[in-house]
C-alpha cells in the first residue's frame, strides 16, 4: 500500500511539473490553422516565433511562397512582398532530430547554418531531405519547432493555389494568401 501512494504521488508530481506544448492560431484569408509547438525540443526557435507572435510581427504578412508537394513559406513579407524588418537570427536547432514530415513547420533559412529570422514553412510533404545529415550548410538541416494540430486541409488549399513570378521571386501565389493574424491560444 506505501508503495502504491509513493509511485501515484510521484505520479501526480510528474504531470503537475510536466511543461505543456504552446498552441497558436493563425488566421488566414484562407481560413484559421492551429499550431503546436514544441517547446521543450525546439526552445530557441519557439521563444523566437512566440516573441515574433507577441509583437504582432506576422499580421499582414503573406505566404509568399508556395510549392505543391513540398511546402509553403510564411512570414517575411507585406501585401506588397516587402521584406519586414527583422530582429538578429538564432542559432538553428535542426539538430534535434525532428524531422520535416509533412504538417510540421520549421525555421526557414538562407544557406548560412544559423541565419533564421521570422520566415517559416509548413512541410506538404514528407521532406526528409531537410532534416539534418551533417555539419555543412546545406547538410546542417531546417530546425522543426512545431506542427499543425488543426487546420491541415487549410495548408492543402493553400499548396494547390496557382503561382507565378513575382520580380526576383518565383512560386508567388497570384492571390495572396495573407496572415490576418497569430496569437497564443487561451487554455
Amino acid at each position: 500500500m506505501k508503495y502504491i501512494l509513493i509511485t501515484l504521488l510521484t505520479m501526480l508530481s510528474l504531470n503537475t511539473f510536466a511543461k505543456k506544448n504552446t498552441f497558436v492560431v493563425m488566421e488566414t484569408s484562407m481560413g484559421n490553422i492551429e499550431i503546436k509547438l514544441f517547446d521543450e525540443s525546439a526552445p530557441i526557435s519557439v521563444k523566437n516565433f512566440l516573441t515574433y507572435v507577441d509583437e504582432k510581427f506576422y499580421e499582414g504578412t503573406v505566404f509568399h511562397r508556395v510549392i505543391d508537394n513540398f511546402m509553403v513559406q510564411g512570414g517575411g513579407f507585406d501585401i506588397n512582398l516587402k521584406k519586414k524588418k527583422t530582429h538578429a537570427p538564432i542559432k538553428n536547432e535542426a539538430t534535434n532530430r525532428i524531422s520535416n514530415t509533412t504538417g510540421t513547420i520549421a525555421m526557414a533559412r538562407t544557406s548560412v547554418v544559423d541565419s533564421a529570422t521570422a520566415q517559416f514553412f509548413i512541410n506538404v510533404n514528407d521532406n526528409a531531405f531537410l532534416d539534418h545529415r551533417g555539419t555543412g550548410g546545406s547538410e546542417f538541416g531546417y530546425a522543426v519547432f512545431g506542427s499543425i494540430s488543426k487546420g491541415m486541409s487549410i495548408v492543402n488549399k493553400m499548396k494547390k493555389v496557382q503561382t507565378g513570378r513575382n520580380g526576383n521571386l518565383s512560386d508567388v501565389p497570384v492571390e495572396n494568401i495573407l496572415i490576418k493574424k497569430v496569437y497564443r491560444k487561451k487554455e
